[in-house]
């Protein structure tokens, strides 16, 4: 099923794996416009700990396309901005059974 839009002045942030786990969540509507540092600040602050849970080690990606964010430097992450309307996801690494 397809994504609704964010509404007016927002972004649309999806959860997959042990992200949707952490936030107890799939997706969620956040203020636009926000950096990536900001988006990553945020999320801690709302959900302890999911930095060193999830972020250190997602991919993270805005409207389809990989953004660049170096894993435990999550904090200094690229200065790209989301902007109002962008589809933003946090992708967990997939574990296969031979690295469990």
């Amino acid at each position: 099923m397809p994504q609704k839009p964010p509404p007016p002045g927002q972004f649309s942030l999806l959860y997959f794996a042990s992200a949707a786990t952490f936030t107890r969540k799939a997706s969620e509507c956040l203020p636009a416009p926000l950096s990536v540092p900001d988006l990553f600040k945020h999320l801690e602050k709302t959900y302890p700990g999911i930095g060193e849970t999830v972020l250190t080690s997602c991919l993270l990606t805005i409207n389809l396309e990989y953004v660049e964010v170096d894993g435990e430097e999550w904090e200094t992450a690229t200065m790209t901005t989301i902007k109002e309307g962008d589809e933003v996801a946090i992708i967990p690494p997939l574990l296969s059974p031979d690295s469990a």
